[in-house]
């Protein structure tokens, strides 16, 4: 997979999930898409598989975060659902990571791709000293959490776009960055407080962005996301 787009489908229901991607039905280019929890949690795998059903690539974002050999076991049930990017907590170790590399191969050898939560991007340095007790550079932790990614095996990470570029110098440019917190420049930051435009991710060196109201909540869905991707891709 190349560099893309990554919708995420912040919904509640099917039919609210549904509605919203057949307003993509003439489109040459099937939009990638994140599932996360609220929409796993409403409806289950079987909205996985319909959306996959559709030809969409998904992202599946459950963010595991437990002991090894539960993240092991939940991945193993993951890794029937066809989709083709899941995620964890970098913070749960590199021996969970590495038991979630197990668990999500299958018997012939094949796996989605898996990548790690670094910080949230709605974590800044003042949340992460006071909130988690971490007093390190948020730099210097996002790029310890990456390099323990890649040790565990995992192909990439989740991070802000303003890390991606050390990301992939720390880790190499073939470790995934898969930034959150992308913004129009005439939009609305929301609650994300390490955000930049499609653009800027775009010359950063992100390779997946993953953008959601202001796509999902725009007047014209489509039109943002075409938007997304003549600024990130094109």
């Amino acid at each position: 997979m190349g560099k893309d787009v990554i919708v995420a489908l912040d919904f509640d229901s099917k039919e609210k999930t549904l509605s919203f991607l057949d307003k993509f039905s003439g489109e040459e280019r099937k939009p990638f898409v994140k599932i996360g929890m609220e929409l796993y949690y409403a409806e289950g795998p079987a909205i996985v598989r319909e959306i996959k059903a559709r030809g969409h690539k998904i992202f599946l974002d459950l963010k595991l975060h437990d002991i090894p050999n539960t993240v092991k076991k939940a991945m193993a049930v993951l890794s029937n659902l066809d989709v083709d990017l899941c995620n964890l907590h970098a913070a749960g170790t590199v021996a969970m990571m590495k038991a979630a590399v197990e668990g999500l191969t299958r018997p012939d050898g094949t796996r989605p791709l898996l990548i790690a939560v670094t910080q949230l991007t709605s974590t800044d340095q003042q949340s992460m000293e006071e909130d988690l007790l971490i007093h390190e550079p948020i730099d210097k932790v996002v790029m310890h959490y990456a390099r323990r990614a890649k040790e565990a095996g995992l192909d990439g990470v989740v991070c802000s776009p303003l890390e991606s570029g050390k990301v992939h110098e720390a880790c190499g440019k073939e470790f995934l960055t898969v930034t959150p917190g992308v913004r129009f420049a005439d939009g609305d930051a929301g609650d994300q407080k390490r955000v930049m435009t499609p653009a800027q991710a775009k010359e950063i060196g992100s390779d997946y962005i993953v953008v959601g109201r202001p796509i999902t909540q725009a007047p014209d869905p489509v039109a943002a996301y075409r938007r997304c991707v003549t600024e990130f891709v094109d």
